[in-house]
């Protein structure tokens, strides 16, 4: 679930969007009238306008439009007539075409492979060559090949609502927004309607130096579209950016949309795409070649399109356009296409001067949905002008304040390019929308049931798949709670709930207050804040839950015996200090009171019986050190969600116990180490790696040990062993690794039926390493508490011998583009008492 946000934001521009309407639609095949043979590559456009395609490697088009201006379609290709076929507007049709060979056109042309009149091969095959030329003048041609290089950018991202029709306009949900539809771009992108709702500018100096490696940004302008009190802003910015990542051509792998592309110059690239050259064009200075290419598989997640090359020894790219293949397992995703431009620097070496990417959205294949477009435009190249070291080290010259307020005179002097006129409205339509009382009630209700809160100014009610849960000890529970937003205070936050319990009859409550110390929002990065709470609850030992609540009614359904809980006081105090660097560290003082309930007693090993204690009580001092290099994440209103790249996460712990401090009984240190990171594998994939290791030194009782995290629940759990019961196994060493390996439809791309279905293979290992001392282990020592026992008297609670705990799981994600499900095999300890040997476990995961 914990890509809500990024369901808010689509759903929130597809609002209700299901409209099929005058949309004309032409898909079919063309072949060579001789050999019978797919022709790829050929262009499929309407006559007299730009909107149109390409073949793809089995020559199959298709085009989509709401224009009805246009009743022919034209098929051209380079060696071939050009063909002239009448469309029926506004209706679906399938136009299947043979092409006839020109003799008059191939004589003038230099080179011509691969007409598909003969098996693909890359032996011998000239434009499989002048790849390989250009794979080995890579380096040269890429801005990191100067020792410096500076330039100014400029970056437009927009979104809109496209294909909006009249029925759509008039419903009444819209009616008092009909101003709002009045600005709408039927110019940008022929064959389409698009009503702008987002839009973000930046301007920015770069300066980048090769030895040693320094880059710096220098941002002077900066605005957006803000949607307060509903999404982070910040986040959201960050996130479309992650989404429309910047596009390296001579990059082994680009990524966007959040997977990996294999890019048609990879050194790779001979083994899965198929080129030809198409056409050499003298008319330019130097002389190009057009090299189009397609890939092998169309499922595989490669680009189709054209290169245009020069051939004056640098065998450097000047244009691209290329796009990806509806066969390509992608959600939502119509089209993608991506252009850029590079222009020759005085050395005689080429860089990119603009690039630009568009994506159209959509629950179906014609309706309405959202369309997303990033340009980035670069000017004003310095080659090889030093910059002393100070220079980088220099702190922004601007602050936020300056760069949000530029004047639109500031803006139309600087822009690299124009705004269309929809474009220049958005700023000022979008904030008169967020003024409109009816719109304001639809956001809170989609806040409501998508991020749990509801606003009442400076409070908010929430969240609320915690109102209701069971379980065996409280049986049926009822929770309500809330907390204080900035309105209230932009300082000082409060946030409170109380809980109650059906069948034991308890009360339990939570408050705490947070200060501020930047003076922003608590959520906001980076933070500094002091946290005082208290916290009378129920809890599961050793479960600490990600991006989730505990008492979430979807989590109170679990599997076998769950009966071993704890009723917990716990008093803390707590300063977090982020950087800007993403460094951050946390101290705090922890009074913390243990008392079992339900199936689970303490009970100390007296030289006769066994003696109940009533509590565990313990104060601790504690640190946390992190470091998230390039970190980006996505504040939502419960929890920061990351938003995953290439760098890792380091997570260092140290918790102190005090004996004799507020009538804390255990002097005690434990340290742990944490390491996340995640491996991108190109076509087949990308792995998460999590390895993690821990050490308690003292003499401390099974509730002060480290508890595994375990899961009975029928969800899967990334971070715990799904196949493990809760406080099955403990320890005061171990050492962890989990491994989660997601294919992306490597393996299902590959097979005719199942490609079809758009499903995901994932696959993972879990292995955990650990021993309890003997100082620490009840069979050994008696002054610690004996470890738990079930109804039958059986021990349930064990240490790890020289065997290490193991879990494995195959399973399919994707499914209807929201569900994954995993069958989880346990590979050892199979003789504990009420363990399962195997599982089905299933999660929400969205994902483009």
């Amino acid at each position: 679930m914990k890509y809500l946000y990024k369901v808010m934001v689509i759903a929130f521009m597809l609002i209700a969007i299901s409209v099929k309407a005058q949309t004309t639609i032409i898909t079919g095949t063309v072949i060579d009238s001789e050999t019978k043979e797919p022709l790829p590559f050929v262009n499929v456009y309407l006559k007299g306008s730009t909107i149109g395609n390409v073949t793809d490697i089995n020559g199959n088009y298709s085009i989509h439009t709401s224009s009805t201006a246009y009743t022919e379609i034209q098929f051209s290709f380079l060696g071939y007539k050009t063909i002239t076929r009448n469309i029926i507007v506004g209706q679906t049709q399938k136009i299947d075409v043979k092409l006839f060979s020109d003799a008059t056109v191939l004589k003038e042309v230099e080179v011509v492979a691969g007409k598909g009149r003969e098996r693909y091969r890359n032996k011998n095959n000239p434009a499989v060559d002048l790849v390989r030329e250009m794979i080995e003048h890579k380096k040269q041609n890429r801005m990191e090949h100067y020792d410096f290089a500076e330039y100014e950018q400029y970056e437009k991202l927009q979104m809109s609502l496209s294909n909006l029709k009249d029925k759509f306009k008039q419903r009444k949900l819209f009616r008092k927004y009909k101003w709002l539809f009045e600005n709408v771009d039927t110019t940008s992108i022929p064959g389409k309607t698009l009503l702008p709702i987002y839009l973000q500018e930046n301007l920015t100096d770069e300066y980048y130096q090769r030895s040693p490696k320094n880059k710096k940004s220098v941002v002077k302008a900066h605005q957006k579209v803000s949607f307060d009190d509903y999404v982070d802003n910040e986040g959201l910015s960050t996130y479309l950016n992650y989404l429309y990542n910047d596009i390296d051509i001579y990059d082994n792998n680009i990524t966007i949309l959040t997977n990996q592309f294999l890019s048609p110059i990879a050194d790779g690239a001979p083994t899965f795409y198929k080129f030809y050259i198409t056409d050499t064009l003298k008319n330019e200075n130097p002389v190009l070649v057009e090299l189009s290419f397609a890939p092998r598989n169309p499922a595989d997640f490669l680009f189709q399109g054209r290169l245009y090359v020069t051939l004056d020894g640098n065998y450097a790219v000047q244009r691209v356009n290329m796009a990806v293949n509806k066969s390509i397992n992608l959600n939502w995703v119509r089209e993608l296409n991506v252009e850029q431009n590079f222009e020759r620097s005085p050395d005689g070496k080429y860089h990119v001067i603009k690039s630009r990417m568009r994506a159209d959205f959509g629950l179906s294949k014609s309706g309405g949905g959202l369309y997303g477009e990033r340009v980035v435009s670069y000017k004003n190249f310095v080659i090889n002008y030093p910059r002393s070291e100070e220079f980088y080290k220099q702190e922004e010259k601007f602050s936020k304040d300056d760069l949000k307020n530029r004047s639109e005179e500031y803006w139309s002097a600087n822009r690299h390019d124009t705004l269309s006129i929809a474009e220049s409205k958005v700023y000022q339509n979008i904030d008169s929308l967020q003024k409109m009382p009816s719109f304001r009630r639809t956001m809170d209700i989609a806040t409501l049931l998508l991020a749990g809160y509801k606003s009442f100014g400076w409070w908010e009610l929430g969240p609320v798949n915690t109102f209701y849960s069971f379980n065996p000890v409280e049986g049926f529970r009822l929770r309500a709670g809330g907390r204080t937003t900035p309105k209230f205070n932009e300082r000082l936050y409060f946030e409170t709930y109380g809980a109650y319990g059906f069948k034991d009859e308890k009360w339990k409550y939570f408050v705490s207050a947070n200060y501020s110390f930047t003076g922003r929002s608590i959520r906001e990065f980076p933070i500094r804040t002091l946290k005082v709470s208290f916290q009378r609850d129920t809890k599961i030992p050793g479960q600490e839950l990600q991006f989730v609540q505990e008492d979430n009614f979807l989590l109170s359904f679990k599997r076998g015996v769950n009966d071993k809980w704890l009723y917990n006081d716990i008093w803390n105090v707590d300063y977090l200090q982020e950087f800007e660097n993403h460094f951050s560290y946390r101290v705090g003082l922890k009074y913390w009171k243990q008392a079992p309930a339900g199936g689970l007693e303490f009970l100390l090993q007296g030289e006769d019986s066994l003696q109940p204690v009533p509590r565990v009580n313990t104060a601790e001092v504690a640190l946390e050190l992190r470091w998230a290099p390039g970190e980006q994440f996505y504040q939502g209103k419960a929890y920061r969600v990351p938003i995953p790249n290439r760098h890792p996460i380091f997570t260092a712990r140290f918790n102190g116990g005090i004996k004799g401090l507020f009538d804390s009984q255990y002097n005690y240190q434990s340290v742990a180490l944490n390491v996340f990171k995640r491996f991108y594998l190109s076509q087949f994939g990308y792995t998460d790696v999590v390895v993690e290791g821990g050490h308690i030194f003292g003499t401390v009782p099974f509730p002060l040990l480290s508890i595994h995290r375990a899961n009975q629940t029928y969800s899967y759990q990334l971070q715990s062993y799904n196949l493990m019961n809760f406080l099955e196994f403990v320890s005061d060493q171990y050492i962890s690794a989990n491994l989660d390996h997601y294919f992306n439809g490597f393996i299902f791309n590959k097979i005719p039926l199942l490609k079809k279905l758009k499903w995901r293979e994932v696959a993972t290992f879990k292995i955990l390493y650990g021993s309890i001392r003997s100082e620490n282990d009840p069979q050994k020592n008696r002054e610690v508490f004996a470890f738990p026992v079930d109804d039958a008297g059986r021990v349930t609670t064990f240490s790890l011998s020289k065997q290490p705990y193991m879990e494995a799981s195959v399973g399919i994600a994707n499914i209807f583009k929201l569900l994954r499900f995993d069958v989880v095999k346990r590979l050892s300890y199979l003789d504990h008492p009420e363990v399962s040997e195997w599982g089905i476990r299933g999660r929400f995961k969205f994902d483009f």
